[in-house]
């Protein structure tokens, strides 16, 4: 999830285990404990874009991480906060929670989380939720700004925390039922449409859990649509997408091809545009796919102009959007 999330509900989870105890400080342990994962984003000043990629939500992510992370901030925390009624294994519990919560809601989005690192590289992803949801960020976000303002002994703290980390859970809850409701007709559709698959993936389309973007295929290429939750009719429209994979011959010996394919966990197609060579991630979406059937993927990475890849997550990510495109986006969420 984004930054402000995790800090947010950190901060709740602060204010529920040491509130009455350490008062506000206990939401900034709660606020940093929850952040530490991310620290990774350093990797990104010396790693090639490619590497970082994997290093990304890779060992930071990790329950090892989460292990040997746990008893240095619980020892930390006992000694700053003498004399404290609280004991080193309480402390433990409280950092155990908040680091897990964190690698654990981190799995529900596309990008994959490596829980198993480094003895597996295995990407844990659910893609029950897009990485910014405001439905899902808002309650905490509230919750926490109204505990900043609330006194210390205000009676009411406890419910503010109780709602900021309740209503979230029922929102991810939410969204998983949507996830399995949106999997069962897809593969219903698949079944009518004659349409054979190995992979399948379906991930939220952005900012919202109603309208999801589906590929399936195999490794001559992949079926990509969009199905919103509210449809009525049971075709869907897809359009084909070639792999290509016999185009990676010319930077056979770049290492940023197997780390790209092993990022991807399969999903990719390589593309010309010009004099271009472009590997695209399937997994992050289309650029106004919902309104562009053949609209560029999120994800391109430029293969033979490797300095253009900075920003390889992000820079499709929100490219083309004003007004209109989010109308088109509510119309297309509101269904067929």
């Amino acid at each position: 999830m984004d930054s402000f999330t995790h800090l947010a509900l950190g901060a709740c989870m602060g204010e529920a285990f040491a509130g009455k105890k350490l008062g506000k400080k206990a939401m900034l342990w709660g606020a940093m404990a929850q952040s530490i994962p991310d620290i990774d984003f350093v990797s990104a000043f010396w790693m090639e874009t490619s590497a970082n990629l994997l290093a990304h939500r890779g060992f930071t992510h990790s329950f090892l991480f989460c292990a040997i992370l746990t008893p240095l901030l619980a020892m930390l925390a006992e000694k700053l906060h003498r004399p404290h009624n609280i004991r080193f294994w309480p402390w433990m519990g409280f950092f155990g929670t908040a680091i897990f919560l964190h690698i654990f809601i981190d799995a529900f989005n596309n990008y994959g989380v490596g829980w198993f690192e480094p003895f597996s590289h295995y990407r844990v992803s659910f893609n029950a939720i897009y990485v910014a949801d405001p439905l899902f960020s808002i309650w905490s976000l509230v919750a926490c700004l109204v505990l900043i303002y609330l006194g210390r002994r205000s009676a009411l703290r406890k419910n503010w925390w109780r709602f900021g980390l309740g209503m979230s859970a029922v929102y991810l809850l939410y969204c998983l039922f949507n996830k399995y409701q949106t999997d069962q007709e897809i593969k219903q559709v698949f079944k009518a449409q004659k349409i054979a698959y190995t992979r399948y993936l379906s991930t939220p389309a952005p900012l919202q859990n109603w309208l999801w973007y589906v590929v399936a295929g195999t490794d001559t290429g992949y079926y990509v649509g969009f199905h919103s939750v509210f449809d009525t009719g049971k075709q869907m429209e897809f359009e084909f997408f070639s792999r290509n994979d016999s185009l990676l011959k010319e930077v056979h010996d770049h290492r940023d091809v197997d780390q790209l394919i092993r990022f991807s966990q399969q999903f990719y197609t390589v593309e010309k545009w010009g004099d271009t060579l472009v590997f695209n991630d399937l997994r992050f979406g289309q650029m106004l796919g919902w309104q562009s059937k053949r609209g560029r993927f999120v994800f391109h990475f430029f293969l033979n102009h490797r300095n253009d890849n900075k920003l390889v997550v992000q820079r499709g990510r929100f490219r083309g959007w004003n007004l209109e495109t989010v109308e088109s986006l509510m119309r297309r969420v509101r269904g067929n």
